[in-house]
C-alpha cells in the first residue's frame, strides 16, 4: 500500500532518487519457531513472550542503544516472571534475542538494483548496537550507502528526527525519497515528511514500489 502517491515523473525519470529502506521484517527474516516450541513447551499462549519484549517500555532502551540484547534478554525475562519459572523465563528471553535469521533473496537483489541505476539506498533500522555485526554476519555489508541505526542515533522511528537523518545521509530532498517500511506508524511517519511511503508486507509490494507504481 503506497500511503503518498508520487508526482508524475517527468519522461522516464523515476519519482525519487534515493531509498529509504528499514531492515527487519523487509531484508531481514527472523526464524520464530525456537521461542514457539519454548512457548508451547512452558504453556503460554502463542505471542506471550512477544507481547513482553516488545512493550514499550521493554524494546526502547534496546533500541536506542542503552541496553544489549542480552540485557533485553533478561528484562524479558523478568516482564515474564509469575508465568513461568525462572529458568524457563530466562531461556525464553535468550532465545528470543539469539532468534536465527536470514536475507530475503529476492528483497536484496531488489535494492542492489536500485545502486546499480544510480540511486541512492540508506537502510533506516529500529536496530540493536548488534546491526552492523548482523550485516557482517548476512554478507550484507555493502548493500546500502549508509546505515541509519536507532541504537547509534539513539533516536527510534516513528520519531521524525531519524527519518530527517536518513534523509540529510541520503542527500537528497525528502520528496525525492521512496520510504519501505512493514510497520504502518513508520510508513505515515514518513508520508508526513513529504516522502513516497509503501508499507511493505511482501516482495513484490517492493518490486512495484521501485518501478514507480
Amino acid at each position: 500500500m503506497t500511503i503518498s502517491p508520487p508526482p508524475a515523473p517527468p519522461s522516464g525519470r523515476p519519482p525519487f532518487d534515493a531509498v529509504l529502506c528499514d531492515v527487519d521484517n523487509v531484508i531481514r527474516i527472523y526464524d520464530p519457531a525456537p521461542v514457539s516450541a519454548l512457548e508451547q513447551a512452558a504453556g503460554l499462549a502463542a505471542g506471550t513472550v512477544m507481547k513482553v519484549a516488545f512493550a514499550p517500555e521493554t524494546v526502547l532502551p534496546l533500541l536506542v542503544g542503552r541496553i544489549t540484547p542480552d540485557e533485553w534478554a533478561e528484562s524479558v525475562a523478568c516482564g515474564l516472571t509469575g508465568l513461568v519459572s525462572q529458568v524457563t523465563a530466562r531461556e525464553l528471553g535468550t532465545a528470543l534475542a539469539r532468534s536465527p535469521f536470514r536475507a530475503d533473496g529476492t528483497v536484496v537483489a531488489l535494492l542492489r538494483g536500485t545502486r546499480a541505476q544510480g540511486l541512492r539506498l540508506v537502510l533506516v533500522s529500529n536496530a540493536t548496537v548488534q546491526l552492523e555485526e548482523d550485516l557482517e554476519v548476512l554478507g550484507l555489508t555493502d548493500l546500502a550507502d549508509d546505515v541509519v541505526s536507532s541504537a547509534r542515533v539513539g533516536i527510534a522511528k516513528p520519531d521524525r528526527r531519524i527519518f530527517e537523518i536518513a534523509v540529510e545521509r541520503a542527500g537528497v530532498p525528502a520528496e525525492r525519497c521512496l520510504f519501505v517500511d512493514d510497520t504502518i506508524e513508520n510508513v505515515e511517519a514518513a508520508a508526513a515528511l513529504g516522502m513516497r511511503a509503501v508499507h511493505y508486507r511482501e516482495p513484490e509490494d517492493l518490486r512495484r514500489a521501485l518501478a514507480g507504481r
